[in-house]
């Protein structure tokens, strides 16, 4: 899986005390939820939305703990391809790792949050975007060589 994120110009949302509205911004700068999600279903709110919940329950207040595909999608009343899709997305920023627990005397795949911690887990998305600009800063300069030489 690709990494993927949006980079948007910010200001830190220290100010704010509310988890939900803190969380609810930072998911929509980063790319995990679109601008101006609207929920679909029955949710009520960004708050009560999938994969707002799917991020906040599951991945955030429980962070050590792995969490199986089908737990996550019977919890919250959701397909297991409306919860891939979230947690692809939550691949894709690197948030997430796979590991395996025993269920019944068999290993099934899971996820939680990198290192049981959103802090830790964002110092690995934070080296990927860095990864990400150091190879757009050798294309550009690439470009800027070849356009030279056409001169």
């Amino acid at each position: 899986m690709a990494f993927e994120i949006t980079v948007v110009s910010n200001t830190p949302l220290t100010p704010l005390a509310n988890v939900d509205e803190v969380l609810s911004i930072f998911l929509s700068q980063v790319g995990y939820l679109p601008p101006g999600y609207t929920p679909r279903n029955e949710a009520a709110d960004v708050e009560s939305s999938i994969p707002f919940r799917i991020f906040r329950d599951y991945f955030l207040r429980k962070g050590d703990r792995v969490w199986l595909i089908e737990e996550i999608a019977a919890d919250l009343g959701a397909t297991k391809a409306t919860v891939y899709r979230h947690i692809n997305k939550l691949k894709g920023l690197d948030l997430l790792e796979e590991a395996y627990v025993d269920r019944g005397g068999t290993q099934k795949k899971g996820y939680r949050i990198r290192y049981g911690n959103l802090s830790k887990a964002w110092n690995f998305t934070e080296s990927n975007v860095q990864a990400a600009m150091d190879s757009y800063r050798k294309t550009v300069d690439h470009i800027q060589k070849l356009a030279e030489g056409e001169q």
